[in-house]
C-alpha cells in the first residue's frame, strides 16, 4: 500500500511542477456552477459481442473506451469511476502499460493534477459499479467520502468476491468513510445538480449519474447501464449481468427518465461516445 501511494504522489508531483504554480489552487476556487472533466483512463480491446448477445456485425465498433470523470460543484469535487488500471502499474518511464486484454497510456492522477488536483482535493468517490475496470484507482481515493450502495458494498468485501472484480483495486476502502445510499435518488451536493440514481441489474448496486448543467444542459453518465448503443437498439444484454430482468426494469426506467428530462446520455464505454467529447483540461458547464 505504501509503494502505491508514493507511486502516486510521485507522478502528481512530477505533473505539478512541470505546470508550474499556476494551477495550483484551482482546488480551492470552488466554480460557480458544475463543471465536468472527462480523463481517458485506457481501452479494453478483444471482446466478443457473443458476450453481449449481439452479432459482430451489429455493432459498429467492439472495443471499449474506458474514461473517468471528474465532477466540480462550488461545494466540493466528486470522482466517478476512476479506471482499469491503476497507477501504481506504471513504472518510472511513464510507458503506456498493458493488462490482458486493457491498456492504458497515461495514468489517472497526473491528469488531475494537470488540472491543480490531488486526491486529497476530491470530497467524494462514487463508482457506477464494483467491476474491475471502473475501480482501479479507487484506493487513491479512500480519504474521500465513499458513496456506494450496501449491496455492492457486501460483494466486493464479501469473504469470496466474485465475478468481474479485483480486490486489490478497492481494499483501503474497507475503513474509508462511507455512506450507503438507501434511496433511489441521492441527491450528493443538495441542490439537484449533481444526482446519483440507483439502476440495479448489471450488478445488485449498480448506479448511474445525472449532473443538470447550467450551458450543457441535462446528463446521464450510464455506467454500464449499456456498453454498446446496439444493446439499446436490438434490446440485448451481457451474458454477465447479475440480474438481466432487473436491468431491464432499470432500464426502462432511466430511459424514461431521460426521456422526461430531455437529457442527453453518455454510454461510458462506446468509442463514438467518447470520440465526440472534449476532453480535460477542457470541460462542460
Amino acid at each position: 500500500m505504501v509503494f502505491r501511494s508514493s507511486i502516486c504522489n510521485i507522478f502528481c508531483t512530477l505533473a505539478l511542477i512541470a505546470l508550474g504554480s499556476s494551477n495550483l489552487s484551482a482546488a480551492n476556487k470552488p466554480p460557480k456552477s458544475v463543471k465536468v472533466y472527462v480523463f481517458d483512463c485506457g481501452s479494453i480491446k478483444g471482446l466478443s459481442t457473443t458476450m453481449f448477445d449481439l452479432k459482430p456485425e451489429q455493432v459498429t465498433a467492439t472495443g471499449f473506451v474506458v474514461p473517468c470523470y471528474l465532477i466540480v460543484h462550488p461545494k466540493g469535487a466528486m470522482m466517478w469511476d476512476v479506471g482499469v488500471i491503476p497507477d501504481s502499474a506504471f513504472k518510472a518511464d511513464g510507458a503506456p502499460v498493458t493488462q490482458g486484454i486493457s491498456t492504458v497510456n497515461k495514468p489517472l492522477l497526473p491528469q488531475l493534477a494537470a488540472l491543480g488536483y490531488t486526491p486529497a482535493d476530491i470530497k467524494y468517490l462514487a463508482l457506477s459499479h464494483y467491476h474491475s475496470d471502473h475501480d482501479a484507482n479507487a484506493n487513491a481515493f479512500a480519504g474521500a467520502t465513499w458513496l456506494v450502495r450496501k449491496e455492492d458494498r457486501d460483494v466486493m468485501f464479501a469473504d469470496k468476491p466474485a465475478g468481474i472484480i479485483q480486490p486489490a483495486h478497492y481494499s483501503e476502502l474497507r475503513n474509508a468513510k462511507t455512506f450507503v445510499i438507501d434511496k433511489d435518488d441521492y441527491d450528493v451536493f443538495g441542490d439537484g445538480t449533481v444526482v446519483i440514481k440507483s439502476a440495479p441489474g448489471h450488478t445488485p448496486g449498480h448506479q448511474v449519474l445525472f449532473l443538470k448543467l447550467k450551458k450543457t444542459g441535462p446528463l446521464l453518465i450510464a455506467g454500464d447501464l449499456y456498453h454498446y448503443p446496439e444493446e439499446k437498439t436490438y434490446n440485448k444484454f451481457p451474458s454477465f449481468e447479475f440480474n438481466k430482468e432487473q436491468s431491464a426494469v432499470s432500464r426502462k426506467k432511466i430511459d424514461e427518465f431521460v426521456e422526461k428530462n430531455h437529457a442527453q446520455m453518455w454510454i461510458e464505454h462506446d468509442q463514438a461516445t467518447f470520440d465526440k467529447l472534449k476532453k480535460a483540461p477542457e470541460f462542460y458547464e
